[in-house]
């Protein structure tokens, strides 16, 4: 589905309350409205393989609808430990479907525990030092070159090799992260 539509149908908008300036150089409270498109939960368990399955049904599906459009992108957000086994084969399958317009593309955004440095927009796997980011990094997909121009217009060194992968980044590497990831059209 366009990300217009998601956009444009949250599960809920809450009203908080937001500090604005007060044009005299005070805060003044105020409400905004605050839309919610999913609850974040947390119960134990990683099942990546079955969320790549899914994955694969989803896009399976819109390209039966949409053979000519761009290929979808599956955004993977995890710590890294699948808790029902390799999820390598799934990853396999996903990205071996196809639009007119090219294959799908699986980008990993790995959160881990174990820590080290941020790893963002890699080439290789040498800067991991956790197995599970190894994993996350050989079933991510290279990025398209229009992604990689785009990257590098970013400040990010890219090269042919660079994958949709980020370990352990902050909150602007992950947005960062997300915009590079999702866009879909050339620089020009």
């Amino acid at each position: 589905m366009p990300l217009s539509e998601v956009a444009d149908n949250p599960a809920e908008v809450q009203e908080r309350a937001k500090k604005v300036p007060d044009g005299a150089g005070g805060l003044v409270e105020t409400t905004a409205s605050f839309p919610i498109w999913m609850y974040p939960t947390a119960n134990g368990g990683t099942p990546m393989v079955a969320a790549l399955r899914h994955a694969h049904w989803l896009v399976s599906g819109w390209l039966e609808t949409h053979p000519g459009g761009f290929p979808p992108i599956v955004l993977n957000l995890s710590d890294g430990e699948s808790t029902d086994g390799d999820p390598s084969a799934a990853a396999r399958e996903l990205t071996t479907l196809f639009s007119a317009d090219g294959g799908v593309l699986l980008f990993n955004l790995h959160v881990s525990s174990v820590g080290g440095a941020p790893v963002e927009f890699p080439d290789s796997d040498l800067a991991l030092a956790d197995p599970h980011a190894k994993l996350l990094f050989a079933i991510s997909s290279p990025l398209p070159e229009h992604m990689r121009a785009y990257a590098g217009s970013q400040g990010k060194r890219v090269s042919e090799a660079t994958r949709g992968f980020v370990y352990n980044a902050d909150i602007s590497a992950v947005v960062q992260f997300l915009d590079i990831g999702t866009r879909a059209t050339d620089l020009r």
